[in-house]
Parts: structure tokens; sequence; C-alpha cells
């Protein structure tokens, strides 16, 4: 078998979604591990009045390339932009740009589909069930196409307790659903949400559930591999560890708890939190390709799919989650915190709601009736909002844990050989939990929030000044709940009166005691 550099030599490469978070370390990886690749084409629309090449020569500016830019200065090159929205008829691609990806593509890489879990079930099944049936249709026109890669999600099935590696039925017939969307208005099509998604927490899981099966019903003789990732979170290693440039998933909840803002949460501390960092997805993406497609005509014909998951390899709980980010954001907190860290996951719901009025609702309108009255906007409630908002879309998944079979992924990594198992690592038996969560939350600072290394004593000093404010103004608030109980109950004062003489008699023997020493 030829090696995962040589396979992609001399190919050119389709990707949708390359502007999103994995397909930004997909593209960047695949130009820097594989420099023989002939072209990269991206599927680009135009937003806020930027065109398709002029968003991804922003793109190609942030720091997730310097490596790359560094090892090929003119990678940008090898980069196509092409005007396309995948919501339109034909993808909104034009004659010619029809003409050149079914004459010239090889490899098709679909990672576009809307990851917000709340999207109106209309417009998820736009995002993730038409546009890859489109893409599916265009992957049937292309003359040189030798493997279609469909990225999908671990938790397609989450109503399932284990989940193996293939493709289960769907809980309604897509054709149905889709022709039923048509003539029904929004607000119906609200009402109904609740019920078409069963035991499935959001309309993400559910479509992805769709377009899975949809993908084996009209792929035809395409030779195809999903590839399902869990909880994506900041890198491992490549480009360099605990890279991340955005909010989503347990990103913003590790800011929030580094902040100071997030005191409380709703999770299970046994479960296991699944999270699996992005160059492990990518890695295993490529991987998957060069395999079905160095193996295509040999290789059994049934559709491979890969659980890119950590949790039956190398487990690791949300309990010890709440320790990392503890530990992590006390030894280097982050600028201008609102508290100290200290977050605290519990798994009771009613205790949970305690601790979220006194921990983030009374604080958050004490701090805006503060800033009112200095004459500034409030905001603190609004931030614990849409805190709250997102703990709500996430507990599902930090309450809950399931076993998923990963027997493709270990045979894949079992094809590879030994200068691939080093360039193209998704081995997570490796993963080193604590290193991997300390350079996830500072990825976070660097990364997401721009702060500077620099900042650190600075951010120290405020952290440390923060805890004396809170010591002294717990000791004021016991001293003052004492006292008016001690003006108001005669058995208050007594108890009073015996603690301190007491303390007194103790104080006296021990001064008598080193006084007979001597």
């Amino acid at each position: 078998m030829v090696t995962i550099p040589e396979y992609y030599t001399g190919k050119n490469v389709l990707i949708t979604g390359a502007t999103g978070f994995m397909g930004k370390v997909l593209l960047e990886k695949l130009l820097r591990s594989c420099p023989g690749v002939k072209a990269a084409y991206v599927l680009v629309r135009p937003k806020a009045s930027q065109s398709p090449s002029a968003r991804i020569a922003d793109m190609v500016n942030c720091r997730l390339f310097d490596r790359l830019r560094e090892d090929q200065p003119d990678f940008a090159e090898k980069i196509v932009a092409v005007n396309s929205d995948l919501t339109q008829p034909d993808l909104d691609l034009s004659k010619e740009d029809q003409d050149t990806l079914t004459d010239c593509i090889n490899i098709v890489f679909h990672c576009a589909a809307t990851i917000r879990f709340n999207e109106p079930l209309k417009d998820a099944m736009q995002l993730n069930v038409l546009a890859t049936q489109k893409m599916v249709s265009l992957a049937h026109r292309m003359k040189r196409l030798e493997v279609f890669i469909h990225v999908s999600t671990a938790y397609a099935h989450c109503d399932r307790e284990l989940i193996e590696e293939v493709v289960y039925p769907p809980p309604v017939d897509y054709r149905k659903l889709i022709d039923t969307l048509e003539w029904m208005d929004d607000k119906l099509v609200s009402l109904m949400t609740p019920k078409l998604i069963g035991e499935r927490p959001n309309t993400y899981t559910y479509t992805k559930a769709l377009v899975e099966y949809m993908v084996q019903q009209e792929c035809g003789n395409l030779n195809v591999a999903i590839i399902r990732p869990s909880i994506v979170g900041a890198s491992w290693k490549e480009p360099f560890p605990g890279w991340i440039d955005n909010f989503n998933g347990p990103s913003g909840i590790f800011i929030a708890a580094g902040k100071g803002i997030l005191r409380t949460m709703r999770a299970s501390n046994s479960a296991i939190a699944d999270l699996v960092p992005v160059d492990v997805v990518i890695n295993t993406t490529l991987a998957a390709a060069w395999y079905s497609g160095s193996q295509r005509h040999t290789r059994p014909k049934s559709m491979l799919v890969y659980n890119c998951t950590t949790g039956a390899i190398n487990p690791f709980h949300w309990g010890e989650v709440e320790n990392c980010i503890n530990m992590t954001f006390k030894t280097n907190p982050l600028e201008q915190a609102f508290r100290r860290p200290n977050v605290n996951l519990r798994s009771n719901p009613f205790t949970n709601q305690y601790w979220t009025t006194v921990s983030h609702t009374i604080p958050a309108l004490l701090y805006d009736a503060y800033l009112w009255l200095t004459g500034q906007k409030p905001r603190m409630m609004k931030t614990i909002t849409r805190l709250h908002k997102a703990m709500m879309v996430l507990e599902y998944f930090t309450s809950h844990s399931w076993v998923w079979n990963t027997d493709n992924v270990t045979m894949l990594l079992n094809q590879l050989g030994p200068e691939d198992r080093k360039v193209f690592n998704f081995d997570v038996r490796q993963l080193h939990w604590a290193e991997y969560m300390e350079n996830y939350c500072m990825g976070t600072k660097k990364y997401v929030l721009n702060e500077e290394l620099s900042g650190l004593p600075a951010a120290r000093k405020h952290l440390n000044k923060l805890r004396n404010i809170r010591y002294t103004f717990n000791t004021v608030l016991v001293i003052l709940i004492w006292r008016i109980f001690i003006a108001r109950s005669q058995m208050a004062r007594n108890i009073w009166y015996f603690v301190v003489s007491l303390c007194f008699k103790f104080l006296s023997y021990f001064r008598a005691s080193s006084t007979l020493r001597y």
C-alpha cells in the first residue's frame, strides 16, 4: 500500500465547510502533511459583502496556518475558492464550476453542517440533509471520484446505549419528511418537532441520523465512508497544542468557568466526557479516505463507519474535567475575571437550581445594579441568560454515558505504516488528559480571547484581590449575622460568652504550661 502522502499526491480534493472549525484544520493538515496534493477546491458562499476568495484569503491569515506558511510559503496557490451555497438548487454552482468539479475531483470531504443544537427543524433539514443529498448527486457526476467522506456525529444515534459502527434505520422516512416540510408552515413544524425527534435531545442529532441513512440509500456505486466524532475539542498536538477558535461546545463553558461566571452546572461526575481532539478527528478522516481510496478495488463494498471517540479506549469523566478546569485557571487565570474560578458539577436538578440562583442569578443582579448606579449599561444578567441556555443544550450530554464500538478505527490504525502513524496519529491511548485539558484551557485564553501570556502576573494579582475580597465579605457577613442573633437571643449570647471564656481558659493554660517549661 502507498503511504498517505503518496496517495494524495497529484489528487484534486473538494472540501465543504472549509471555513468552519474542523474544515480549517482539515485543509491545513492536508496541505502541510500531503505537500504533493494538486489542489484543494473549497465551496464557500459570499458573506458580508466578501467574495469567496476574499473569505479564504482572510481565513489562511490566521495563526492556524503559521506552521504551514513557514514550510510552504506559496501554499495558498493550491486553494481554489468556489462560489457556492449548499442550500440553493445545484448548490448555486455556475455551469463552468460544475464542469470543473465533475471533471477533476478525486476525493470529497463533506464537512459542512449546522452545529446549532436548537436549529429549527426546517433549517436543520435544509443544511444537514438536503445539502448532503445535493453533494451526493454532484458526486455521482464526478468522473474521477475515488472516495466520498461524510462527517457525521457520534451522537446521531444517542437514543441507543451501545452504538456500533453501522448505519441504523432512521426514525422516519427522510423522503416523506422532506415532502411534508415543503408545505407545512413553521409554526406547525415547531409544534411537531418534539414528537418527531422522540428520545433524541435536539434537531441536530435527529437530522444527522436521517442523513446517514440517506447517504447509504443514495450513494449507489460511490465509495463512501462516514466519520462520527464525539465532542470535538481543541487540538492535541497539531499544528500546535490547544488550538481552538470558537466558543462552541465545551469551549464557551470553559471560558465562563475561567472567568468565574460559571459556578454550578448540571452534570454527572461519573459520566464519561467523550471529548476528542480536533487533530485526532482530522487524522482519522484523512486516513479513512486513504484506506477507502487506495483499497477501492479490493476491499469489501460495504460502507465503512468510524466511531471517532475516546470513551471506550481512554475514558475521562466530567468530574475530572471539573478538577482540571479549576486547577488550570487558578494557576493561569484569565484576565479581568469576575470571580475566582470554582465550578462545581451537580447531578441533582434541585440542588443545581438552588446554586444557580445563589451563585449565578443573585450576583448578576447585584453587579448589574452596581453598573446601573455608576452610570454604566447593565450586562451581567444578559450574559448569565446566554450561559444558562448553553448549559441546557449541553446538559443531556454531560449527564449520560454511551458505549461506542471502535473496531473500524482500530483496524484503520493497524493499517498505517510506521511513518504514517507518526504523521497522522490518532491513537488516543497516548492521550494524557490532564496535560491536554491544561493546553485546552490555555488555548481558549490565547486563541479565543487573544490574551497574551505576558499578562499572567497581572491576572494572578487580580485573582488574589478577588480572593481577599471574598474572604473579607464572608467574614463580615458571618459577624453581622452572628451579632444579629446575639442581639435578639439570650441563648446566642450565652453560647458566645461560653465560647469566648473557653478560648480564654485554653490560652491561659498554654501560657502557664510554656512558663513552667522554663
